[in-house]
């Protein structure tokens, strides 16, 4: 199981890579584009609509959009790809074509039970009998996926996606058939089975989802209505629901309906914590934010600006010295998006798989910042997460008077030795294969291939594999080389390969070879493919 966790998380990487520059793009756009912050400041003049400014940050913001909006097929394509033996080019284009069978079966599923957007709107449900918090949970199940009508799964339907593509691509990119069918035979057949499959699970979803959606919801109902105790448990489980994209169909009940609290400003009836905020941010008679209003998002602050960033510095630290320079820039971007903008997913993915116990204990830390930051009367708000940026137009700018921001300063130092010494010890310790460490270093970036290929000639490997006349398959896993051979006599034996050839291992069977070379497998098979 570790094995495969793993597996699992260095098909992240590939999608993980990108998230760090579109979350700056994202969290810089959004934060200086917002209505609210540009009216707030009177710098309409400067990022107004119209102006040049303006359209740049629009431009960032939904550049950054674009790449959060499509994670679940981001994630599907590399977890197929990742988990695929073999051709993985087929299993990437199967979950592509899968994804978007996936929610085309669930909308048509939908239809056929009468649920499209006019009938699961708020309004819809209102006038059924609902009242405003039913009506929100019941039309908050639903939305749109590339544009088609769906239920919310997110990044959860990506990943049940990608790992059917990966099983089915690994069991049938061999597949043989009659004669008479012989074009779909192999490779072609993977698309063809995925699609199959993918439509019959899609059509369950419909019949299963929205009960554990609702479920979810009136779970967090609760643990926002019982004081600090309930609000580090509110933190923790909506970090835990981050891993699969769920977050996004809970919080925003609390954040824009009346579950989020209700209170009147100037004058008017204001319903949910961020309207609140934004209500009172407008109102100049204001002396004092509502916690209570920020309850369900200003905890956030302490992990994202202080706690993930001393993560980051900690795998850094614990890595192995070979790997600290390839694995570095990877963990300062990740650690710089989630302090600039508190968009987190890419740095909690580079340990989120291969060491889940470091996510669980990042969630508990994350519930007993919401419990305490609640607890001090800490009222920073937020326009869509918790980063610098956020902390500054809302909390530093606003006064501590008003937000008691000064809290968040406080703390941060010790939430950043916090998290940095119970990773850095937990990963020692255990031996936790976070990026960098282990003779593999799974989960990191690859370097350049003239560094990777530095010990290893490409044409002595083909040599040792019985020359180019010898190979009938040239393909690679993770870790290993996976190589079809005519004549596997031919093949040399392991101590010419664990000597001159640097290999860790090799084994034979049939005429399949397998030679253990690490990260540098998908490198080496590249190199093969471009001279046999």
């Amino acid at each position: 199981m570790f094995e495969k966790l793993q597996r699992l998380g260095k098909s992240f990487m590939i999608p993980i890579a990108i998230l760090p520059i579109a979350g700056i793009f994202l969290g810089v756009g959004a934060a200086f584009t917002n209505p609210v912050m540009v009216e707030t400041y009177n710098l309409g003049a400067i990022l107004g609509p119209g102006t040049i400014l303006y359209y740049i940050l629009s431009a960032m913001a939904a550049i950054g959009s674009a790449v959060f909006g499509n994670l679940a097929l981001l994630f599907a394509v590399g977890i197929a790809t990742g988990l695929a033996v073999q051709e993985k080019g087929a299993a990437g284009l199967s979950a592509a074509i899968s994804f978007v069978i996936f929610h085309t079966s669930i909308s048509t599923i939908l239809g056929f039970l009468g649920y499209n957007p006019e009938t699961t709107s708020v309004d819809y449900f209102l006038s059924q009998g609902k009242n405003a918090i039913e009506a929100a949970k019941l039309s908050n199940v639903y939305g749109y996926e590339l544009g088609i009508f769906t239920v919310r799964i997110g990044v959860l339907g990506g990943i049940i996606v990608g790992l059917l593509v990966a099983y089915l691509t690994n069991r049938y990119y061999d597949k043989k058939m009659p004669e008479a069918l012989s074009f779909f035979a192999g490779v072609r057949f993977v698309p063809i089975v995925s699609v199959l499959i993918i439509s019959i699970v899609g059509a369950i979803v419909p019949f299963i989802w929205p009960y554990i959606h609702l479920g979810i919801s009136t779970f967090s109902e609760f643990f926002g209505r019982t004081g600090p105790v309930g609000i580090f448990f509110y933190g923790f489980f909506m970090r835990i629901l981050n891993i699969f994209g769920l977050h996004h169909a809970i919080y925003p009940l609390f954040w824009f309906t009346s579950l989020g609290g209700e209170l009147e400003v100037a004058g008017k009836l204001i319903q949910g914590g961020q309207n609140i905020f934004f209500a009172q941010l407008a109102d100049p008679t204001v002396t004092k934010f509502s916690a209570e209003a920020t309850k369900y998002f200003t905890g956030g602050f302490l992990p994202m600006m202080f706690g993930l960033p001393a993560a980051a510095l900690a795998m850094y630290r614990a890595a192995d010295d070979k790997n600290k320079k390839i694995v570095g820039g990877l963990l300062f971007s990740a650690a710089l998006t989630s302090f600039l903008t508190g968009i987190t997913e890419p740095i909690e993915f580079t340990f989120l798989f291969v060491a889940p116990l470091l996510y669980g204990i990042h969630a508990v830390l994350e519930g007993l910042s919401y419990a305490v930051l609640y607890a001090l009367d800490v009222s920073v708000g937020v326009t869509f997460s918790r980063g610098i940026i956020d902390f500054t137009l809302f909390g530093l700018l606003q006064g501590n008077a008003k937000t008691n921001y000064i809290w968040i300063l406080i703390l941060g130092i010790p939430t950043a030795l916090i998290y940095y010494f119970t990773f850095k010890t937990l990963i020692t310790k255990l031996n936790l294969k976070t990026p960098g460490r282990g003779e593999d270093a799974e989960n990191k970036l690859y370097t350049k291939k003239d560094t990777l290929l530095k010990d290893v000639n490409i044409e002595e490997v083909i040599d040792a594999l019985g020359g180019r006349d010898n190979l009938v398959e040239v393909d690679a896993c993770i870790t290993r080389l996976r190589i079809t051979v005519k004549d596997i006599s031919k093949v040399a034996d392991k101590e010419l390969w664990t000597s001159k050839l640097k290999a860790k291992g090799i084994f034979k069977k049939g005429s399949g070879v397998q030679v253990i070379y690490g990260a540098m497998a998908e490198v080496l098979k590249n190199e093969i493919n471009k001279v046999r």
